[in-house]
C-alpha cells in the first residue's frame, strides 16, 4: 500500500508536550486523533482533547511508548489510517517505520531506507559529501579496529579529535581526544558504549573544533520531488549536548553565506528520495559550515522556524503524508523578525536532578508575540518516568534585542509551583552581556554554569 493514501484519523505514538501539538494541528486540518498513553498518563488531560485515548501499557517507556507490537494494535483498533512518531520514543526507528508502512498505514516521516541512511552517521556523511554539503575535516568511513590504523586516521586529521559512535545520538556515544596518548583508551570506552547504547560498536572519527556554533537547516519535502529549506536555526546553548535555548535566525550570518548550504540540503533530501520533514544539523566556525547529522523527524525546536517562516510544519508533515504537492516554493520561502525557544524542564536549577511531583500553581505568560507549548495544567502529576520537558516557551519579536526583551519579560512573569523547575537559570541566562550580543559558542553555556556553581 503506498506511503501516501489518504487518511482521516491519525494515531500519535507520543506522549506530553508534542502529542499536544499534533492533535492541534491534525484537528485544525478536520482529521480525528487517538492518542496512545502508558499508565502513567491515562488521567492527564492532553490525552482527553484526543478523539480517542487507548492505553498500551505501564508506565515504564519500554512496555508502553517504546512497544511497537502494542501501538500497531493500538492502531488497528482505533481504525487509525497513520501514525505520527512525534519526537524522540520511535521516530526514528527504521523497523518501527517499515512495520507501519507494512500494516497498510501511512508513517507520518520519511521512509525506513532514508531513516536508515541518515540515522547511521557514517552513511549520512557519505550522502552528504555525494550532495555537496560541507562535512567535518574526516573519512566517511568506519574506524577499524587495528591500533596504527587508528592512529594514522588521528594523525592526518590533526588534533584535537572526536571519537563517535555510528548509530549515536541525544549527546551520547563520544569522546573528544586531545592528542595520541588518549586515543587507544578513548576509542575502546566509545566502542564499548556504544554497543551497549546502540546495539552497534561502529564509531567513526572527525577534527574536534573548538569554539563552533550548532547552526541547523529546516528542510520540508514532498512525494513528488519538491523541497524547500525554512531557514536556519542557532541551537548553540547546550548543557551536555542537549539544547536549552533556540533562536531562529542564527544571529550574525549572512543569507548570502548560509543560502548555498540551504540549497545543498534541499539537493541531498532530493538526491535520497526524502519526504516530510526534517533538520541537518551543522557546526559553524570561522565562516564554514560543517555537517555534523541529519534528523529525520520533528525537532523539538520547531516552533522558531514557525514562528520566522508562518509555515505550520506539523501541517506540512501531514499533508505531504496525504500526498500532498507542498504549496510553496523556495521563493515564497519569507522569513521575519526573530524567535526564541525556551525549554521549561522539570528539574533542580542548580544540579539539574529531575524534579516529579504535582504543579500547585501554574500561570502561563502572555501578549503580543507569545506561545507556549505545553501539556501540563496545575494540578498535573510530573511524572519519574520520562523526559523533564515539561513546556517550551516561545517569543517572536521584530528583531532578536526585540524578542530577548519580551522573554525577559515573558519569563519573569512564567509561574509554576509545586515543583523545581529551571526557570530561576533561564532568568538569569537572559541577562547575561555576552549571550544577549550573541557572542556565544556550542561550550559557552557550560563555562557560564560553572562560574555560577552549577554542573
Amino acid at each position: 500500500m503506498p506511503s501516501h493514501q489518504r487518511f482521516d484519523k491519525v494515531l500519535i505514538a507520543n506522549r506530553g508536550e508534542v502529542a499536544l501539538r499534533v492533535v492541534r494541528a491534525c484537528c485544525e486540518m478536520g482529521l480525528k486523533t487517538v492518542v496512545v498513553c502508558s499508565e502513567a498518563d491515562r488521567d492527564s488531560a492532553y490525552v482527553k482533547s484526543a478523539d480517542q485515548s487507548i492505553c498500551i501499557g505501564p508506565s515504564s517507556a519500554s512496555k508502553s511508548y517504546l512497544n511497537q507490537n502494542a501501538i500497531l494494535l493500538a492502531a488497528r483498533l482505533s481504525g487509525a489510517g497513520a501514525v505520527h512518531p512525534g519526537y524522540g520514543f520511535l521516530s526514528e526507528n527504521t523497523s518501527f517505520s517499515a512495520a507501519v508502512e507494512k500494516a497498510g498505514l501511512t508513517f507520518i516521516g520519511p521512509d525506513a531506507s532514508a531513516i536508515a541512511t541518515m540515522g547511521d552517521k557514517i552513511a549520512a556523511k557519505s550522502a552528504m559529501m555525494a550532495a555537496g554539503v560541507p562535512c567535518v575535516p574526516g573519512p566517511d568511513t568506519e574506524l577499524p579496529s587495528e591500533p596504527e590504523a587508528i592512529r594514522a586516521i588521528a594523525a592526518e586529521i590533526g588534533y584535537p579529535v572526536i571519537v563517535k559512535a555510528a548509530g549515536g545520538g541525544g549527546g551520547r556515544g563520544m569522546r573528544v581526544v586531545s592528542g595520541e596518548a588518549e586515543l587507544l583508551e578513548a576509542v575502546a570506552l566509545t566502542r564499548e558504549e556504544a554497543r551497549k547504547a546502540f546495539g552497534t560498536p561502529a564509531l567513526y572519527m572527525e577534527k574536534f573544533l573548538q569554539h563552533p556554533r550548532h547552526i541547523e537547516i529546516q528542510v520540508l519535502c514532498d512525494t513528488h520531488g519538491n523541497a524547500v529549506w525554512l531557514g536556519h536555526r542557532d541551537c548553540s546553548m547546550q548543557r551536555r549536548h542537549q539544547k536549552v535555548v533556540e533562536e531562529a535566525p542564527a544571529p550574525g550570518i549572512s543569507e548570502t553565506l548560509i543560502g548555498p548550504v540551504g540549497e545543498a540540503c534541499v539537493k541531498a533530501c532530493q538526491q535520497i528520495g526524502y519526504r516530510g520533514v526534517g533538520t541537518f544539523e551543522f557546526l559553524y566556525e570561522d565562516g564554514a559550515f560543517y555537517f555534523i547529522e541529519m534528523n529525520t523527524r520533528l525537532q523539538v525546536e520547531h516552533p522558531v522556524t514557525e514562528e520566522t517562516s508562518g509555515v505550520d510544519i506539523v501541517q506540512q508533515q501531514l499533508r505531504v503524508a496525504q500526498g500532498e504537492a507542498l504549496s510553496m516554493a523556495q521563493v515564497d520561502v519569507i522569513c521575519a523578525g526573530h524567535a526564541i525557544e525556551c525549554r521549561i524542564n522539570a528539574e533542580d536549577p542548580m544540579t539539574f536532578m529531575p524534579s516529579a511531583g504535582v504543579i500547585t500553581a501554574l500561570e502561563l505568560p502572555k501578549g503580543e508575540g507569545i506561545r507556549v507549548d505545553t501539556h501540563v495544567e496545575a494540578g498535573y502529576k510530573v511524572s519519574p518516568y520520562y523526559d523533564s520537558l515539561i513546556a517550551k516557551l516561545i517569543v517572536h519579536g521584530q528583531d532578536r534585542a526585540d524578542a530577548m526583551q519580551r522573554t525577559r519579560s515573558a519569563l519573569a512573569s512564567f509561574k509554576l509551583d509545586g515543583i523545581a523547575t529551571n526557570l530561576p537559570l533561564l532568568r538569569e541566562l537572559f541577562d547575561d552581556a555576552a549571550f544577549a550580543e550573541g557572542e556565544t559558542d556550542i561550550h559557552y553555556l557550560e563555562k557560564w554554569l560553572k562560574t555560577r556553581g552549577a554542573a
